[in-house]
């Protein structure tokens, strides 16, 4: 599989200019945050490995880049979640119905305890170390694209759901990352951070309402029609609207000329197929 760099642009959303690298666009069947995660395993040599492991929910980005995974290496892909939906057994979409394309098994059951030495286990959403091998790749495509442009005073955004990406393009970028907490609060996502490094974190930007994660906003619809109305990018429901929404309080609050902004598109629009499904039958008008 080509993992080229994916490419950086400039876009204006009400009235505040930034960069944005484009992460969705890395591969078709391989791209965003989860592809940069996984990057370690799609390189590795896996001769010994006959089947991946992993949990979360029936609708996870992780899950549909782990059955893609699974699927070039020739694997076996096992996922465990705590509940599906009766309608969505029924009416397969999104992320669900392609990762089942690809072989995944899914079970509604409790993770295995233990597993063998043929079996690779993946924390849900990638939250593992050997995510860093990607995620410096990704950081360094953007140390060289600031130092080609001159891009002085970089500030690095990304909404967050374990933190891993953030927490390491912090440990290998030069300039300040920052980050909001999509799943669970601020707290929870500094738990995350110490999980894996004890130092080098990035910057929390506090949300000044509370969110919970997969409950529809008519706000979050509202700011993603506006995305692709203006940007003619479609972003993710789950994570971009809320990070979208944080990004442009935080840029408010400074002098625009000071500093230059690039957001990551960290992909994961597989799964507004079930979310726009679920937003317009409840905002139809």
């Amino acid at each position: 599989m080509n993992y080229r760099n994916s490419p950086i642009e400039k876009i204006t959303f009400n009235k505040n200019s930034f960069y944005i690298k484009r992460d969705d666009l890395l591969h078709k069947n391989f791209s965003g945050n989860k592809a940069r995660k996984f990057y370690y395993f799609l390189q590795k040599d896996l001769e010994n490995i006959k089947k991946v492991v992993s949990h979360g929910s029936a609708q996870s980005n992780a899950m549909y880049s782990l059955s893609v995974l699974a699927k070039i290496k020739g694997l076996q892909f096992d996922y465990y979640v705590d509940h599906i939906a009766s309608f969505l057994k029924q009416n397969p979409t999104g992320n669900y119905k392609y990762a089942l394309e690809n072989g995944m098994n899914i079970y509604e059951s409790q993770i295995p305890k233990s597993f063998d030495e043929e079996t690779l286990f993946i924390k849900e959403g990638g939250a593992l170390k050997e995510a860093q091998y990607g995620l410096e790749i990704l950081a360094n495509e953007i140390i060289v694209w600031a130092k080609e442009n001159n891009i002085e005073n970089l500030k690095v955004f990304l909404p967050s759901g374990t933190g891993t990406t953030a927490l390491y393009l912090q440990k290998y970028l030069p300039f300040e990352v920052l980050t909001c907490a999509c799943v669970g609060d601020e707290e929870y996502l500094r738990k995350q951070f110490f999980q894996l490094e004890d130092s080098n974190h990035p910057t929390i930007l506090k949300r000044t309402k509370k969110y919970h994660f997969g409950k529809l906003y008519k706000e979050f619809y509202e700011i993603y029609l506006e995305l692709l109305s203006q940007t003619k990018i479609e972003f993710d429901l789950l994570y971009d609207c809320l990070g979208i929404k944080i990004f442009e309080e935080y840029i408010s609050k400074y002098n625009k000329t000071t500093n230059n902004y690039l957001y990551i598109h960290q992909g994961g629009v597989l799964g507004n197929e079930s979310m726009l499904q679920r937003y317009e039958n409840k905002y139809k008008a």
